[in-house]
């Protein structure tokens, strides 16, 4: 069945649409995520883990904050639409697991930049892991929020008053 163009939806089917399109594109996220705090979790029961620095064992940490704190808020939409399951706040779900989706996205760029810079000072001390991680985060953040910001701009000019995505 051909979808209807976004102009022609009712505003129920936008919302719907609309949240779908945030559930799928979390399916991406949720998975790497889960992946790295899976990994994470397993760290400290590694042979080589007992060689950490006081350092070393803080950044992972917090390394592993970031993660468990990114799983949440890329499963929290999910978990925000059971609870609002046929109560009618459609409108208020979008934009919240919108907002909460981007919050968990910024913490995965956090997280894995951590995670870099905990192996890179692991293996070749401070300095390279500092710009080894600040490159990550730099190149995660240009593809992640930079590219869609500027598109986003370039076109701010054209759309329409309300946008259907």
């Amino acid at each position: 069945m051909p979808s209807k163009p976004p102009d022609a939806e009712s505003e129920a089917e936008r919302l719907n649409r609309n949240f779908d399109d945030i559930l799928q594109e979390l399916r991406v996220s949720q998975n790497g995520t889960q992946i790295l705090f899976a990994f994470l979790l397993t760290v400290p029961f590694s042979n080589g883990y007992s060689k950490v620095t006081d350092f070393q064992q803080g950044f992972y940490f917090a390394a592993l904050l970031l993660s468990a704190l990114s799983a949440a808020l890329l499963i929290a939409p999910a978990v925000m639409h059971r609870v609002l399951f046929r109560k009618h706040h459609k409108k208020d779900l979008v934009y919240a697991a919108s907002r909460v989706a981007l919050g968990g996205q910024v913490l995965l760029t956090f997280a894995v930049a951590a995670s870099v810079f905990l192996v890179a000072d692991y293996l070749y001390g401070h300095a390279l892991a500092a710009a080894t991680a600040l490159f990550v985060m730099a190149w995660t953040s240009v593809w992640f929020f930079g590219v869609p910001l500027y598109i986003r701009a370039k076109h701010h000019d054209r759309e329409p008053a309300t946008s259907s995505t």
